[in-house]
């Protein structure tokens, strides 16, 4: 499953290679089914962000139920743990208290000459968050988008979570959201969702600005929408470099590396190091650690 190549090998050219390739990376395929999304949901609003929710994630989808109701989110409350809810406060309070270290404030001055001089920092009145929510639950990537831009002073901030084939959202993830301090949570995710953020329909009111992570789809389609509205990166697909040597823990490496290699297949997990003894029980470890894991064929398709 796991290579261990030896610097300045053909093996290591090939793979240096394959790295130096990562960034310039284009497929024409999807990049020619998100314009006909974009197009699709520019012209035709809710009905094509309801066709390509029911196609992609739920078949049974609609207008009436597109917008997650506040009964939803007070019956995700009684299917979560306590631990969870004190799990997420807690880091909720962690993330508030760093942000707020980074507010700027505005300020003014009058030169000598009369000249008057200034800088105006305003938040964004809308931002909406794309959250994945059906393969991997990122709660920790919800906390990490709304909590910063609550700090800012957004007044609206819209959730965005592709729905399970039965159209409902995980409990855990609506519930980060409501303690987050956003009950505007729409069912649906991928390229339809920014679509709908950017050109706005009769249910979703447009955004200022899209952020979140997400499949190649839904970078492809920030990458398009860009200028419209505005966004935040281009994030993808996950990277870790983790560099050590003989001394360092192999199951710490081995875990570090999992967490990355775990987000799909066309993740980069590499260890530098110039131990091979540690090369080979992080192997060990990696093999290991991924028997209890439950995104086995993403982690097993990384390595390989």
């Amino acid at each position: 499953m796991i290579k261990i190549v030896e610097y300045n090998s053909e093996s290591s050219k090939e793979l240096i290679k394959k790295l130096e390739h990562r960034s310039q990376f284009e497929n024409e395929p999807i990049l020619i089914t998100v314009r006909e999304i974009l197009a699709d949901v520019r012209e035709t609003g809710d009905n094509a962000v309801i066709k390509y929710t029911r196609k992609f994630d739920a078949p049974d989808i609609s207008p009436h139920n597109l917008q997650v109701t506040d009964q939803e989110i007070d019956l995700a409350y009684s299917e979560v743990e306590e631990e969870f809810l004190e799990a997420i406060n807690l880091a909720k309070s962690n993330i508030e208290s760093f942000h707020q270290k980074q507010l700027r404030n505005s300020w003014i001055t009058t030169e000598p000459n009369g000249t008057i001089l200034g800088h105006l920092v305003r938040p964004l009145r809308r931002v909406g968050v794309c959250v994945p929510s059906v393969s991997q639950l990122l709660v920790s990537s919800l906390i990490m988008n709304v909590i910063p831009a609550k700090v800012a002073g957004v007044e609206e901030i819209a959730v965005f979570m592709g729905p399970k084939p039965d159209g409902t959202i995980d409990p855990h993830m609506l519930v980060t959201a409501a303690e987050c301090g956003t009950r505007e949570i729409y069912k649906c995710g991928g390229a339809q969702a920014i679509a709908a953020m950017a050109y706005g329909t009769n249910t979703i009111a447009k955004v200022d600005k899209a952020v979140g992570p997400g499949n190649l789809y839904v970078q492809v389609a920030k990458k398009e929408v860009h200028g419209l509205i505005d966004i935040d990166k281009i994030a993808g697909p996950s990277e870790v470099l983790v560099i050590a040597d003989g001394k360092a823990n192999p199951s710490y490496v081995a875990a570090d590396l999992i967490s990355q290699a775990e987000h799909g297949v066309d993740s980069s997990a590499i260890l530098v190091t110039t131990s091979q003894t540690l090369a080979q029980a992080v192997k060990s470890q990696i093999q290991i650690q991924v028997e209890r894991l439950p995104r086995q064929v993403e982690i097993v398709g990384s390595f390989n």
